[in-house]
């Protein structure tokens, strides 16, 4: 069984899938195997220097700051590097997911698991939500970003009232109700749902 697991950016997916890595099950960081796949995958970094340009990627040292600023501003730059990024990383899901296949069940972290139509490969769906000025001041700090900056990304991704009504499990991330009592208790639902 598969899990998605997404929310804003911001929306703390991250922490929740760590929570759930304590509870033993294993997670896939779609963003980080992106960043990965980018790093030392010679023939998407070659795909990606045609969209960004030779300075993208310098002796394979990928320039993130660019490509973000780039593909951010101008969606059509940001679809074509989506059209590279994305096969490769469903690929690389599907190679980690035979790994897995032992597991209770196996969750995907996606920031963008609607917007890149993954989640129709997961059989439920944990949405993390938390309010919006917090997202935006979270981002601001960890990615030393402007609020222009972080309000921009946030509108490329699809608005939480419309992945609340795909997903099966909310998680509310606004820093009074308990992440770990919420995951555990969507933990035992999703094992009792597959036994």
């Amino acid at each position: 069984m598969v899990v998605g697991l997404t929310g804003g950016i911001g929306s703390g997916k991250t922490t929740v899938a760590q929570l759930f890595s304590i509870l033993d099950i294993p997670i896939y960081s779609a963003d980080d195997r992106a960043k990965r796949i980018l790093g030392t995958d010679k023939e998407v970094q070659d795909k990606v220097k045609v969209i960004f340009g030779a300075n993208s990627i310098v002796n394979g040292v990928v320039n993130r700051k660019l490509i973000a600023k780039a593909s951010f501003g101008n969606k059509e730059k940001l679809e074509r590097l989506n059209a590279v990024i994305h096969p490769a990383v469903a690929e690389d899901f599907a190679n980690w997911k035979k790994e897995n296949e032992q597991a209770e069940y196996l969750i995907k972290e996606a920031a963008i698991l609607f917007e890149s139509g993954s989640y129709v490969g997961c059989d439920k769906i944990i949405l993390v939500c938390s309010p919006l000025e917090t997202r935006i001041e979270r981002v601001m700090k960890r990615d030393s970003a402007s609020r222009v900056e972080v309000e921009s990304r946030i509108s490329n991704q699809w608005p939480e009232d419309k992945k609340r009504f795909l997903s099966d499990y909310i998680v509310l991330n606004d820093e009074k109700s308990s992440l770990i009592k919420q995951a555990v208790e969507i933990h035992e639902k999703i094992l009792n749902e597959n036994s």
